[in-house]
């Protein structure tokens, strides 16, 4: 067989990636194709990944062929659409194991869930090599599924910033890996995070919308945009769970998981999170003009001095039993001695 034959053609491929970590290809067989085993097609046309990673991917029924999941032995075919889901992105920086603290609140054979501090960075990155909750892993878990050019987020399914807290799940082989990162990208996951907002919202709950992108101006912030103009789809439900006249405790459920969804999507109805600097929460934006108002909301910002959010559950089916498994953790100290002054300041 010639080189024409042995190299794929395709007239569509699109890479995604969000706040999950995992890559999206979306292939579309051209005419004049030759029949070829889907795994050995896709090696051929993923020129980073490996036959392995691919097989797997297909085992954890993450590779769809015109909408059904395929085994490796398919053999593809002109106008066949491809759609494959596979982890952890490529990387360039090289992960150092360090012997770091982390509160580890689950563990069995296919995966850890990590309650993250406040202040810990999930994954190495510019200006912040070190330190990391990967770099713990890497410490506590020397065999954490990965593949080369891979190795900076070993098992990382998906992350939070560095100033938020709360549960990560990571994954410790490689089919838990697929079958739980299949589960973030259709979004079936469950998430509900905590967060102090400013303002008093007008209703006890409610659904903001609006596609979440990078800010043409400030690339290191987000934005909202009206649907279908930039961005991806972002959905966040939330519940008030507590008011405070000035600022009120919510409940966020995820629909989806985009960078900065929650902080972004609460500014851009005018009730940025609490001491959030980057979106504008870190000034009294509501309240008493009083002196003794004043001091009391610095005080606050000096107790709890970052956004107030915390991933507080998650739930997913366990990737081998196929039972739905839900965790849940306490507010950090910090954000619940807030919480706590703001209700002496009401009463």
């Amino acid at each position: 067989m010639d080189k024409e034959h042995l190299e794929p053609q395709v007239n569509e491929e699109e890479f995604e990636q969000s706040e999950e970590l995992f890559e999206h290809h979306r292939l579309v067989i051209e005419p004049g194709q030759k029949l070829m085993r889907l795994d050995k097609y896709l090696v051929c046309r993923l020129a980073s990944t490996s036959r392995n990673r691919i097989q797997n991917a297909a085992e954890a029924g993450n590779i769809l062929v015109n909408g059904k999941p395929s085994k490796n032995s398919y053999k593809v075919k002109p106008g066949d659409i491809i759609s494959i889901v596979l982890s952890f992105p490529k990387t360039e920086t090289e992960l150092i194991a360090q012997d770091i603290p982390i509160n580890i609140v689950y563990e069995d054979d296919d995966f850890v869930i990590v309650n993250k501090n406040p202040g810990m960075v999930v994954h190495p990155s510019y200006g912040h090599y070190e330190g990391t909750l990967m770099n713990a892993l890497m410490f506590k878990f020397q065999q954490l599924p990965s593949t080369p050019g891979n190795e900076i987020r070993p098992g990382l399914l998906h992350r939070i910033d560095k100033d938020t807290s709360g549960l990560l799940v990571v994954a410790k082989n490689e089919i838990a890996m697929n079958k739980i990162a299949k589960q973030f990208f259709d979004h079936t996951t469950k998430r509900k995070y905590q967060a102090l907002v400013w303002g008093n919202l007008a209703n006890d709950e409610g659904t903001i919308t609006g596609h979440v992108g990078r800010n043409l101006k400030n690339r290191k912030i987000m934005d909202v945009f009206p649907d279908g103009e930039y961005g991806k789809e972002a959905i966040t439900h939330y519940k008030v769970l507590e008011r405070f006249n000035y600022v009120n405790l919510v409940e966020c459920q995820l629909e989806t998981g985009r960078t900065h969804q929650i902080r972004v999507h609460f500014k851009s109805i005018g009730h940025p999170l609490f001491n959030d600097w980057e979106y504008g929460g870190d000034k009294i934006l509501k309240g008493t003009t009083f002196n003794k108002y004043k001091q009391f909301v610095e005080n606050c910002f000096k107790i709890c001095p970052r956004q107030a959010l915390h991933a507080k559950t998650l739930g997913f089916i366990h990737p081998s039993t196929g039972k739905e498994v839900c965790f849940d953790s306490d507010l950090p100290e910090d954000m619940q001695n807030c919480i706590n002054k703001w209700r002496e300041y009401i009463s």
